[in-house]
């Protein structure tokens, strides 16, 4: 149902949590006019949760939403960004409560371009920002402890050998970011 993942979950610490099944956000790359990567960020508005800090697009889990779904869907709402665009290249949890009673999935992305963006109500600010200057704001908690394992290495190849377009690709327990592969 629709909305239904509205709500604080409270773990066994006492933390407050939001998404009742959950929660995602959306890491979406793109390849600058140069080539080297660029991130969406979002600046939250101060009314929301840990508000005036920069973090992606994502909220709440729905009962039947998968991660990448929810994510998506977050990033519509929150960003205006178009689903069509996106290619969903891995998801990871990079945040879990109580041993999987509550998990927040970093679903990440890419695009063939940066896209254009129209902030809703819950964003101050949407911007995108060098994957190498994402460290200089004021990260959300939640992203600032999960962004190390989430940003990408620049990776020399003599060949490659990939899925045409496929420029995010996973190695060991980092990303890394295939310059110069034509987009999907």
């Amino acid at each position: 149902m629709r909305g239904d993942g509205d709500g604080w979950v409270v773990g066994t610490d006492g933390s407050r949590r939001w998404g009742r099944f959950g929660a995602a956000g959306l890491v979406v790359r793109a390849p600058a006019a140069d080539g080297t990567p660029v991130v969406l960020l979002q600046h939250r508005v101060w009314w929301s949760h840990h508000g005036g800090t920069w973090g992606v697009p994502g909220g709440a889990r729905d009962s039947h939403e998968s991660a990448a779904d929810a994510a998506i869907r977050e990033a519509g709402e929150e960003a205006g960004i178009d689903p069509a665009a996106l290619v969903v290249r891995d998801t990871r949890v990079t945040a879990d409560l109580d041993s999987g009673r509550w998990t927040y999935t970093s679903v990440l992305a890419e695009t063939a371009a940066p896209l254009p963006t129209v902030p809703s109500g819950e964003s101050a600010e949407l911007r995108w920002v060098p994957e190498r200057e994402v460290e200089t704001y004021a990260l959300h908690p939640g992203f600032a402890a999960s962004w190390p394992a989430l940003r990408v290495r620049e990776v020399a190849v003599e060949s490659v050998d990939i899925d045409a377009g496929q420029r995010l690709v996973r190695l060991a327990e980092c990303y890394g970011w295939v310059p110069g592969v034509p987009p999907a």
